[in-house]
Order: C-alpha cells, then structure tokens, then sequence
C-alpha cells in the first residue's frame, strides 16, 4: 500500500460512521465508501441526488484574493468530484429515463459532457465528423448517449408542461429558478441548432454491426488511476458493460422517431420517416424481447406513435387494409374536407368504433381553428358537436356544455341538421328499447328547452319522433307546451307546410316590427306577421317600412286578398325578394321568391304566373352575374323558359315590362339569333316592341356578311329608330289669325319612347349588336346638314344615306344618345378600338381635341400592342402637324401651314427625333433660320444629319427607319396621356 494510500485508511478508520447530515458528501469522497453507500437497499440520499450535489460542488466558483469570482479551479477535489458523479450515472447504467426523470437540463448536461470528456472525445470537434466505426467502443457510446439526450430533450421541450403551484415567495429561491430557466433555455438553443448533426450522428449509429460498451464504476476507477489505459482495461480489448447492437439500434430507432414525429408538425413528409423508425423498434423489440436490460422503450407509448404515424401517413401497400376511420378523419382535417368528417361521426353513431375521447379531441381542434378567426367554421364545431351529443346520449351520458351553448341561438337550419344526425344515428329496427328510449328523452328535452314553437313543431312532426314517442306521451309534451302559450292554439298532427307553421308566444310590437324590417328569412317573417296579427287586427303591416316597394301592376292584386294576413305575407315578401334582387343578394331572394310562389299556389293563379315571372328574371339575373361574366352559356332549361315567357299569351297576368327587356336582351347576349329571326311567333312582334327590336337586330347581324342589297332588315331597323328619335311639334293660333310654335315632344308613332330605347340597349353585351346599333346611331348623326366632322363608326355604310324629313329628327337627342351608348360600350370593353375610334371622332367633332387624342392614341394603343406592331392605316385619319406623315401620300401642304402657326412653338423642337421624312425637317430648318431661332435650327440640321434618314439609303432602310421613329413618337405621346 502507498504513503497515500496508508494516509486514506488512517483518515477513513478515523470518521464516525455516520456522517454529519451538512458534509455527507465530503464523507463520499472515499471511492469505496461511495460503492457501500450505493448497494444499500434504499440510499439516503438517492443516487440522483448525490450526482446533483457532487456536480455542484465541482462547479463552484472561487474567491481570489481581490474578492474577484474565478471559474471553478481544476483541482484534485473537483476531477474527483465528477468521477464520482459519473461513478452514479455508471451504477445506474447510464438509463436516460431515470436521469432525465431527476436531473435538470444543466446538471444532465454538465454530466454527459463529463462523459465525453473522460471517454477521450476531443472538445470542438463535432460528432458529426467522428467515424463511429473507427472509434473506441465506449467513445462512440459517449458521443451516442449524449446526442440521444440532446434530441429527447428537444423532444420535451416541445411538450406542454404544467406549472406546479408556487410556495411562500423566496427571493433567493426565486433568483436560483430564474437562473435555472435562463441556462436550460441557453442548452435547449445550442441543443436545437445542433440538432440536424446529432440526427445525423443517431443515423450513422444505425449502420454499426459490432456491439459498444458504456463506462462501469470499475472502467472509470482505471481511467483515473492509469492515464495508459485508454476507454478499457488497453488499448486493444474492451471494457465495461457490454450494449450489444441490437439493443443499441432499438434505442436509437426510437428516439430518431420521436424527433422526426415532433418535427413532422412543420412538414408532413417527414411523418413518413417516423413512421419508418417506430415500426423498425417494435421489429427490434419482438427480436431482443421485452425484458432487455439495456434497452428500456414504454411500449405503449410506442404503440400510440404507430397508430398516429397509420393515421398521418397511410400505408401505400396495396396489399393494406382500407383506411381505418382514424386515417380518413385526419385526412379530412388536413384537405379541409370538413363534410366528409360529420359523414364518418354520423356513421360512427352506430358503430360506435371512435373513442370518445377522440372524437372530442376533433371537437377542440375545431374550436381553436375557428376562434383564430375562421368563421366559416362555427357552422362545422356545431354540426360536429351535435353528433357527438347524438353518440352521448346514445350511450347514456349527460349532454355537454358545449352543445347547451352552441344551441343557445336555434334555427331552422340547426334543427333540420340535428333530426338528422338523430335519424342516420339510429336503426329503428335492430336498436335496443335502452337506445330507443335514450333517444326518445333526447327529443323531449330539446323540445321542452325550445322558445320557439316553430322549431318545437318542426321537431315534434318529424318522423323518428313520433315513431319513438307513444301517444300518451306526445300528448303529455303538447299540454306542457300549452301551458307555456295558452294563447296559441296547437295542433299533434305533423306540419309538413310552410303556411300551417304555429306561431309562439308574443312579444312587444315595435320589437317585432323591428325583426320584419330587418328579416330575410321567409319563416321568420311569416313568424312574425302571425305574432302581431295575434296582438292587433287594425294594422297593416306591409306599410311599416317605406322601402318595401312593390310594382304598381302588382300592388293591385296583391292588395286585393281579403285576408290581412295573407295580405301583409305576400306584399313583404315580395317586396323583400325584388329588393334583395336589386342589392345582388340572389340567395336570399330566391328563398323569399319560392316562399311567396308556395303561399299564392294555394289560392291564386294569377299571383303564382306573376311568381313565375319573377323567378325567372332572377335566375337571369344570377347567371350573368356569375358564371354568365366568364362566358359560360347558360342552362338550356333557362332559354327554353324564356322563350316560354315571350311566347306566353295569358290574359288578364299583371307583366312588368322590365321583364321583357331582359328576356330580349338574354337572347340576344347569347346569339339565339336563330329563334328571333325565324322561330318568334307572329303575334309577339305586334304585342311586344322589345320583341320586335331584338327581331330586327338579330336579323340585321345575321345578314351582314350579304351583299348590300339583302340587307332589308337593316333598313328597317333604320326606320324603327328613326321613328323612336323622332319628334311632334305643337302648334297655337293666336288672335291675330297667326299659328305659333310652342313646343316639340317626343313622338308617339315609335314602338317605344327614347329613354326606353337607352335602357334597353343597356342590358345588352354582345360586341356585334353594340357594333350595330352604335354605328346605326353615328350614321344618323352624321346625316344633320350642319355637320363639319363626321365620326366613323364600323359597318356604317349598311344604313340609308339621307332621311326624307330631316327637321322631324332630334339630333340633340341624338348626340347624347352617342355619348351615352359609346360611354356604355366602353365600359363593356375599353379594348374595342372602333368604339374607341367613335370616341375620339365625337370630341374631335366637338373641337375637344386633347381629349381627342387621348382616345386616338388609345385606339392605336389596343390595335398594336402599344405601337410595337404596326398601326392599320384606317386608325389615324388626322392632317395635323407631326401626323401628316402617317398618311400614305404626305401632305405637305398642312404640315406646313401647321408649323407656321404661333401656338406651334413651345417645346416643338423636342419632336424633331420623331421627324423621318427629310423635306418636312428641311422645311424646318429654313423656318427657324427666318425667324432667327438659332439653337431650333442646329436640332433641326442634326435631325437631319442622321445615316439612317440619307435619301441614298436603300427603300427597307428608310421604312425602317420610319417604322421606329413612329413607334416611339406614339410612345411618347400616349405616356403623356395614359
């Protein structure tokens, strides 16, 4: 035995045997005394807590003699400290559940680095660049313990933890829990920034085929005691306790599928590597069995991995069984397919299959999705709410809070939904009395928290209810309900009409009048008419509101029912639908439409035709504000009932001409040229004058490609809206014998009045019958004899030259009419180049030249790809100034004069780039040396100067040449004017 040695047994014989409870540690120091200490059968302390208290001990900081704190020395006591802190973790086998379980993240850090300090891993070099295969056995178990720990605690770290409630506050307790807190945050940073590394290093461990070893109490006493002896007893043979590959694998299959389970939250194709791990760890456990020391895996927790790995990433083996409903519901959650999953609820109501608690689980995500702002969802969390109610009360469980207070508010939609699931949850015929009868009470306690009586009736009519309730006790409910609402007066039997629902109870007049203003459910508002035609009989309540307007040719048959109830029910209706009409609300008005269809079928024909109409102008209305504005022709159910309303002939039907203008306007839109040219009866064209002009417009535009002679219809046409454009003077005779003017108005011969005519004209879209009539309108304001300007217009010249009675036409009305119409056109399509021609000729006529120009340059613009193309040379017809060039044969003579006017002046040399034809710039240059314009001469001579412009030039060259200087002259001026 050494001096030392001899010193220790001396120091050890000489110590009580049991130590002082403040200095037990320092009693441990001795290593064998530890060894004693450990084989108790239960130490006091526990192991855990002697690794907490030898680290901290070897951590602490030292004083200097300048009071300065210095980092823990590296002495003999502390190297021994931590050798007998990593002497416990070695009699605990080094098992990561029991020392994450009680260690802190610091302490299980410090520990594990200590590890890897004595197994010899050199510091700042990363795992990731160390071939396991090449190294010592329990070097690489080192570097494989502390990576594992690294991914399990970010892991955790993502786990949700509950706080343990505090103590009586300590501040020196409260600093040393922040302290903690900040340095666990500080390891899980560093732990996450290296955490691709270390999944790495766990990958390359799988690859290994030999067995590792892990540090015993006894490797670590001959690491300490002989500095030659390197992880084992020599270089060459291994030492400690022995890991063998399997089990290793196991546990590092796992902890990779925990860490790519948790990582698969931000990319779900990484679930697919989970999926992978787990099932290779439950291979490895069936091999090495479920009793291996080593290799400690909670296989029901495993278990829950596979099953959510089976729901998140489906088997793609075609020999797998079909999606079991777990799988189908979380796909449907992750597509958003939220139907399909009240699908799989409801089926599972009677089999019973989902656990509660996951279907509740499903619930809750639900409700968080919509409390973060999807609204849409509110709907789903009720829906899903109410079958998992239904499957409750089918297993006799009490209903839930969160259905009370989603139900808080019913409506029809609710209960409808509700009978529902309760008729799919249940087989009448092979269900238990016990499910019949929880089923039954279930009915009963929704009706009875009702306030409603609609929504009571709606239940108590509905077929499972009277199927699962005897008689007796239907009638009990009704005499329960009755005593809530003596006043109403109720009926058993089931109420399958809109017109026989009860009313409930009464409430305050200017409450319920406020509730029909601002209805648009139609049971509501009939609800409602049914309450305040039970409180008062001497009002009428279709005048509450001054917005409800109905048509007059309908007002009067409306008013006309005897029965005030009926009365007010039909005017509110439909004056609510036309409204809703109007704002584009097409939903609501149809729901209000279908409403009032159903009630005037009972009694009046003449209503239920009018209903029809209305229908259907608002089923035109719908497709072309919907799918009608991308081009998608309409249902041919929907021509056909066109067709049926223009080629209606029932007497005495109130007809809102409005009706027929769309019908028209519809075929039109949609090029039924056919059916107006050749299939509309005879009677229509004398009956109805929209008729008639949608006749000649259809005709007119099928016979434009013919020869000029057979366009006869195209005359008609003419004259009808000659007629229309016509005026009638009215004359006086006064007391002298001499007649006098007084006044001229719109004439009566036309089909239909002007304002008419605009409006009609209005309602269509077709480019060719806009075309038509638009250049039908330019040519009869071209032919007035004061005329200076013409305006060109497409296809002009089908129409007659003259009008034989000139003075009869209003040609102020006329150039509105062509303003109106080409403003309108426009707004169909800004791109229509000869609309935007017919623009810019009628300010051109006006001498509003600016604004001229700016839809002449936009013309060209749309006709060229911004002047990138060629112009076609019928676009730019003006002879002034710069664009006399653009005329095939110059016309010097205006340019000239142009340039010699005075307002020419300002900034003009700015355009002599644009400039290509040589005697127009030599024009120039005489010009500006007349007037002693210097500096405007020199442009104009370097103008000239350029190669590309030598008369010498080959012909391509000068085009060329020409081609460019046009295209970025039109450029320039449309950046002015865009």
């Amino acid at each position: 035995m050494s001096a030392e040695a001899a010193d220790r047994e001396a120091a050890t014989s000489s110590r009580p045997c049991t130590p002082p409870q403040t200095c037990w540690f320092e009693f441990l120091l001795e290593e064998s005394l530890l060894e004693k200490h450990l084989r108790k059968p239960c130490p006091d302390p526990a192991p855990v807590q002697l690794i907490v208290q030898f680290l901290e001990q070897a951590s602490k900081p030292s004083v200097n003699e300048q009071n300065q704190v210095q980092p823990p020395p590296d002495n003999k006591r502390n190297r021994i400290l931590k050798l007998l802190a990593l002497k416990v973790a070695a009699h605990l086998k080094w098992d990561l559940d029991i020392l994450e379980k009680s260690l802190s993240v610091p302490v299980l850090n410090m520990l594990l680095n200590e590890l890897l300090c004595i197994s010899k891993v050199p510091p700042g070099t990363k795992h990731v660049d160390m071939d396991l295969a090449t190294l010592p056995a329990t070097t690489a178990m080192a570097i494989l313990l502390y990576n594992r720990w690294a991914i399990r605690t970010i892991v955790q770290s993502s786990f949700p933890v509950k706080q343990a409630k505090p103590g009586p506050p300590q501040l020196s307790v409260m600093n040393q829990m922040q302290q903690e807190k900040e340095l666990t945050e500080n390891i899980l940073k560093v732990l996450k920034e290296q955490a691709s590394d270390s999944i790495l290093v766990l990958e390359a461990a799988l690859t290994l085929n030999k067995d590792l070893y892990v540090h015993t109490m006894r490797t670590l006493d001959l690491l300490a005691m002989e500095p030659g002896v390197v992880n084992g007893e020599t270089e060459s043979s291994p030492a400690g306790l022995k890991i063998k590959t399997e089990e290793m694998q196991c546990q590092v299959c796992y902890d990779l599928g925990t860490a790519y389970f948790q990582q698969g939250s931000a990319n779900s194709a990484i679930y697919e590597k989970a999926r992978e791990k787990f099932f290779r760890t439950k291979e490895l456990i069936s091999e090495i069995g479920s009793l291996s020391l080593h290799c400690t895996i909670d296989e029901k927790r495993l278990a829950g991995y596979c099953q959510a790995c089976n729901v998140l990433v489906p088997s793609s083996d075609s020999t797998s069984q079909q999606l079991t409903p777990y799988s189908q519901v979380h796909i449907c959650l992750r597509s958003g397919n939220y139907q399909e999953v009240i699908k799989i609820f409801i089926e599972d109501n009677l089999t019973f299959s989902l656990p509660v608690q996951f279907r509740q689980s499903v619930l809750r995500e639900l409700f968080q999705k919509a409390q973060q702002g999807s609204e849409a969802l509110d709907e789903i969390c009720f829906k899903v709410c109410a079958c998992n109610t239904v499957r409750d009360i089918l297993e006799g469980r009490t209903i839930s809070v969160q259905f009370n207070q989603l139900f808080l508010t019913p409506n029809k939609e609710k209960i409808d939904f509700l009978l529902e699931v309760c008729s799919r949850s249940i087989n009448l015929e092979k269900a238990s009395d016990s499910l019949k009868g929880n089923m039954a009470a279930f009915l009963k306690n929704v009706c009875l928290g009702l306030e409603d009586l609609q929504y009571v009736f709606m239940i108590s009519s509905h077929e499972l209810f009277i199927t699962l309730l005897k008689d007796e006790e239907r009638k009990l409910l009704i005499d329960q309900m009755r005593k809530r609402c003596p006043r109403v007066n109720l009926c058993i039997k089931p109420v399958t009409s809109f017109y026989d629902i009860p009313a409930s109870a009464s409430v305050n007049i200017g409450q319920l009048e406020h509730q029909l203003i601002l209805s648009v459910d139609p049971w509501r508002i009939r609800q409602i008419l049914i309450e305040l035609h039970g409180m008062t009989s001497e009002r009428q309540f279709w005048t509450v509101s001054n917005k409800w307007e109905v048509p007059s040719v309908y007002s009067g048959v409306i008013l006309g029912i005897k029965d005030s109830l009926t009365r007010d029910l039909v005017y509110i209706l439909m004056a609510k639908g036309l409204h809703c009409s109007t704002v584009k609300d097409f939903s609501h008005a149809k729901q209000l439409f279908a409403a009032c269809l159903e009630l005037v079928t009972e009694f009046s024909p003449k209503l239920r035709q009018v209903m029809l109409n209305e229908m259907l102008l608002l089923d035109i209305h719908t497709h072309e504000a919907g799918t009608g504005q991308s081009g998608e022709r309409p249902p041919s159910d929907l021509i056909s009932r066109v067709r049926g309303y223009l080629e209606m002939r029932l007497p005495d039907i109130p007809l809102r001409q409005v009706i027929a203008e769309e019908c028209v306007a519809f075929m039109l839109n949609w090029r039924e040229n056919e059916y107006l040219t050749l299939q509309v009866p005879a009677f229509l064209l004398q009956s109805n004058p929209y008729v008639k002009l949608g006749q000649l417009l259809a005709a007119t535009c099928k016979e434009l490609p013919g020869p000029k002679e057979s366009r006869r219809t195209a005359k008609d046409l003419w004259e009808v809206v000659v007629q229309i454009c016509s005026v009638s003077s009215q004359h006086k005779r006064g007391s002298d014998g001499r007649v006098s003017l007084i006044k001229q108005r719109e004439s009566t011969l036309g089909i239909m009045y002007r304002s008419e005519l605009l409006s009609f004209i209005k309602k269509l879209r077709e480019p060719l019958v806009l075309t038509i009539i638009l250049s039908l309108f330019v040519k009869l304001h071209n032919v007035r004899e004061d005329i200076v300007n013409d305006i060109t217009a497409e296809h002009i010249s089908i129409w007659p030259s003259s009008i034989p009675n000139l003075q009869s036409v209003d040609f102020e009305a006329v150039a509105i009419t062509v303003k109106e119409l080409v403003r309108y056109a426009l707004a169909i399509n800004p791109g229509n180049h000869s609309w935007l021609l017919i623009q810019a000729d009628s300010y051109f006529a006006t001498n509003q030249y600016s604004a001229a120009l700016h839809y002449y340059l936009q013309a060209g613009a749309v006709c060229s790809d911004f002047f990138n193309k060629t112009v076609p040379p019928d676009v730019y017809t003006d002879q002034v100034a710069i664009l006399c060039q653009f005329l095939r044969e110059i016309d010097y003579k205006t340019a000239f004069k142009s340039l010699q006017e005075q307002n020419s002046h300002d900034a003009m040399d700015s355009y002599y780039d644009y400039i290509w034809d040589v005697t127009i710039l030599e024009y120039l240059t005489y010009l500006h040396h007349k007037r002693g314009e210097t500096d405007k001469r020199q442009i104009a001579i370097k103008a000239i100067g350029q190669t590309e412009l030598n008369a010498s030039n080959p012909e391509e060259v000068l085009q060329l040449a020409a081609q460019r200087r046009k295209k970025k002259f039109l450029q320039a001026m449309a950046k002015l004017y865009f």
